[in-house]
């Protein structure tokens, strides 16, 4: 959900490399992970909300609600630009809700 570039400029470059291998390959939390197509991957690369949102407006919501809850899983910091975008977003999100249980 969450590119690993973007977790590396978001805190992990600070984590062992024990604790990295366990946040690219995470499995314990349904949404850390979420199957797409290459091209969708592609197009989305490493950027974070500021610059890339999900092009289907139906799934707008769960993408920010995954994204929130990958960041706040991993401790994983949030930049201005990115927050902002966050923000506009939820306002479309009225209900959304966000529960995440935190990695070790």
């Amino acid at each position: 959900m969450v590119p690993l570039a973007e977790a590396w400029d978001s805190g992990a470059s600070g984590w062992d490399a024990k604790k990295r291998e366990r946040y690219a390959n995470d499995l314990e939390w349904s949404r850390s992970l979420v199957a797409v197509t290459a091209r969708e991957n592609r197009q989305k690369s490493d950027q974070d909300p500021s610059t890339w949102w999900v092009p289907a407006k139906s799934a707008s919501c769960q993408y920010l609600t995954d994204w929130v809850g990958v960041k706040t899983r991993w401790r994983l910091s949030v930049d201005q630009a990115e927050l902002t975008a966050l923000r506009q977003r939820a306002a479309d999100c009225p209900n959304a809700r966000v529960d995440v249980p935190l990695a070790d």
